[in-house]
């Protein structure tokens, strides 16, 4: 009896066009995050008058955000991410094996450049994450760290910069392009840019990037390859007890 092979969906070239929803979304997220990076300091206030406490109020900014994004990004990508489903059904332990080995080899890629620099600096963004994370229980920053922040970074670091940015530039200048400009957007508004800080989100984005290009531009792919790295994150950091978690911070190489 003969036996029949799922094909991957044929190519798409008309869903790599600029639409007026990316512009609008990109827009919205640029001038937000633009916002908060250099003058959020003046919403404390007013946040700490509506909110119980500092956390609440950061999580709550974070939630609304990323999911007022995240609704747009998603309805803007609909297609191209139902595709790509599509074409990791075809090969569904390609998925499962891969998504774990690109983590490790992001982790491994993120100690080597650490090193190689002598120096190991926590960013802004990290630190103040870490923070609210241990103060906000797991099941309300999963949603925002690992489902719905992930899906809006892919989606316009790789879906728009590289995929559809790649039609109007030269690929590995839009390549260069997504790695650079999603590690200087987790950075934002430090009061000093230092490549010690910028190194470990400069080897995520290189991975990402990587994944992205060598799956044949796979939303879905790199996006779960980044859910997945934030999500050991987050049972990394709920795992440890603060104090346990603080004093390994301290830990210099």
């Amino acid at each position: 009896m003969a036996t029949t092979h799922r094909k991957p969906p044929a190519p798409q070239p008309g869903l790599y066009r600029f639409s007026p929803l990316d512009f609008t979304t990109v827009g919205l997220y640029v001038a937000v995050a633009g916002f908060f990076a250099l003058a959020g300091e003046l919403l404390v206030p007013l946040l700490l008058q509506v909110a119980p406490s500092p956390a609440v109020a950061s999580y709550g900014v974070n939630l609304i955000f990323y999911g007022s994004i995240g609704i747009l990004a998603l309805f803007a990508a609909r297609q191209v991410a139902a595709r790509d489903l599509r074409v990791l059904a075809t090969r569904p332990w390609f998925t499962v094996l891969m998504v774990p080995a690109a983590v490790v080899a992001m982790m491994i890629l993120t100690a080597l450049v650490v090193s190689a620099s002598g120096e190991v600096q926590t960013s802004e963004n990290q630190a103040g994450l870490q923070a609210l994370m241990q103060q906000v229980p797991a099941w309300l920053m999963v949603p925002v760290l690992v489902v719905i922040g992930p899906f809006v970074e892919e989606y316009i670091f790789r879906h728009l910069l590289i995929g559809k940015l790649s039609r109007r530039l030269n690929i590995w200048l839009c390549c260069v392009l997504s790695v650079v400009l999603f590690a200087a957007i987790h950075i934002a508004g430090q009061e000093a840019i230092t490549l010690q800080a910028l190194l470990p989100y400069l080897a995520m984005g290189t991975t990402l990037v990587f994944v992205y290009v060598w799956t044949g531009k796979n939303l879905m792919f790199s996006y779960f390859v980044h859910a997945a790295k934030n999500l050991l994150a987050v049972v990394f950091i709920y795992a440890i007890p603060p104090e346990v978690f603080e004093q390994l911070q301290q830990v210099q190489p």
